[in-house]
């Protein structure tokens, strides 16, 4: 307790952290209150329906990520989810077009060019959601709820279509812009905290809901409950073993004299990450999981059919499937993105370095890669498993909504970012010769690859 008082003095006293966390913490205050504030001309009073259709299931999910933001019919309604698939779509799109190939190798122009492309994508995916968004909307609200700007359910005015539409747009494109602001002048890590805190938004009435169900008759009582929660922070820790789990590779560096200096037999450690792609994969899975539910119209379950009901059900055999293959795929999309095996044996080899027993440059090259595939693997094998134990713990008797936190995108979001923002905040102690987080002074990342 001590040392954690005497770390919140010392992050007080660097005045560029203390600025971020601050801006930070404003950023987040604009983005809850903007959550709250319901779409002009629909009465809040009368969404019951609605935020019971969005208690559970997919849409369950969605709202979660957004903060609570769909079931209240909020300006921020349709959350980050649409610049999360624009993402999507650039980055595979980079894997294919020659165009967007050169404009990642430009630097930070071609970089800027990339942003403007995905905020104009964004808008066009934010335009075909909207109107979806407002139908289901619509047939979740009685007549008498839409008022002034439509006289009847069965009528609903251009008027009002039109403008739910743009503020729909709008309220997506504000919170892309929060969480550019964050990463800019805040603590960085912008885009996944506006996840983040939408999640944690929604854990303490899922936790409450919780205890509320083991009390009832048959519910299992506070010895079930407590048990719950004893496998949900064991699942968190393998969580968090998976995020900061590394393979060390050692590598040797020659003599070498720089000035009047003498440097030789000198051995250092490049950390391959067992997850190096992070959140990501999962986020980015979940993103084109949605995209069933969008071709729905956001109909109610009971008239789905085919194929968007098998994919809309996040406790059926094929959604979970479908899941956890794809979480492995884009865990290899985007370890392949992130981890240059080619640049780091060059720079190995400008510095003198060589792994022992490999030959300098595409030997080496090549063994990083073999090295990465093989702990991808389990790694991403690990990442689905999670990705899938909400439907797995929702089997004995976990409600719907807390069984997110056990595992899935909830708690990987919550960890990798955490980890993330107390590894931004512990850079800033260390670089101005203050202690770190922990008595070690290293909180390892969820993305960081350090030679």
């Amino acid at each position: 307790m001590k040392k954690l008082i005497q770390t919140i003095r010392n992050i007080y006293k660097i005045e560029d952290l203390r600025k971020r966390i601050l801006y930070t913490l404003g950023i987040i205050l604009i983005y809850r209150l903007g959550s709250k504030v319901v779409l002009p001309g629909v009465d809040p009073h009368m969404l019951t329906a609605l935020q019971s259709q969005a208690s559970e299931g997919l849409l369950g999910l969605l709202n979660m990520f957004s903060g609570g933001a769909f079931s209240n019919a909020s300006i921020f309604a349709l959350g980050i989810m649409p610049y999360i698939s624009a993402s999507i779509v650039i980055q595979l799109l980079g894997m294919a077009i020659p165009y967007f190939q050169r404009l990642q190798r430009e630097g930070e122009s071609g970089r800027r060019k990339i942003n403007q492309i995905t905020r104009y994508l964004t808008v066009v995916i934010t335009g075909f959601q909207a109107p979806a968004y407002i139908t289901n909307m619509i047939s979740q609200l009685p007549p008498e709820a839409i008022s002034p700007f439509n006289p009847g359910i069965t009528s609903p005015t251009t008027f009002f279509w039109v403008s739910s539409i743009i503020i729909l747009v709008s309220g997506t494109l504000f919170v892309m812009w929060l969480g550019e602001k964050i990463t800019d002048k805040g603590i960085g890590n912008g885009i996944s905290l506006i996840i983040m805190i939408g999640i944690i938004a929604r854990l303490p009435f899922s936790l409450f809901g919780e205890f509320a169900s083991k009390m009832e008759d048959k519910g299992g009582g506070l010895v079930y409950f407590v048990i719950e929660i004893a496998i949900l922070i064991f699942v968190v820790l393998l969580t968090i073993l998976l995020v900061q789990g590394t393979r060390r590779i050692p590598v040797q560096y020659a003599k070498r004299i720089v000035g009047n200096k003498q440097y030789g037999g000198v051995r250092q450690y490049i950390p391959l990450k067992v997850n190096a792609a992070g959140v990501m994969p999962i986020i980015f899975a979940q993103a084109i999981m949605f995209l069933p539910l969008t071709l729905a119209g956001f109909a109610e379950s009971d008239m789905l059919t085919g194929f968007a009901s098998a994919f809309t059900n996040i406790q059926g055999f094929w959604y979970n499937l479908t899941f956890f293959i794809m979480i492995i795929l884009f865990t290899y999309f985007y370890t392949a993105i992130t981890v240059n095996p080619n640049q780091m044996a060059e720079d190995m080899k400008k510095n003198g370095g060589f792994i022992p027993g490999v030959k300098p440059g595409r030997k080496t090259a090549e063994f990083i890669d073999n090295v990465m595939s093989r702990i991808t693997l389990p790694g991403s094998l690990f990442l689905g498993l999670v990705a899938i134990m909400p439907a797995l713990v929702s089997q004995i008797g976990v409600t719907t909504q807390f069984s997110q936190f056990y595992g899935g995108t909830s708690l990987l979001i919550l960890v990798g970012v955490v980890l993330d923002t107390l590894q931004q905040i512990e850079s800033h102690l260390l670089m101005r010769h203050y202690d770190g987080l922990t008595k070690s002074g290293r909180i390892k990342g969820r993305s960081s690859i350090n030679m």
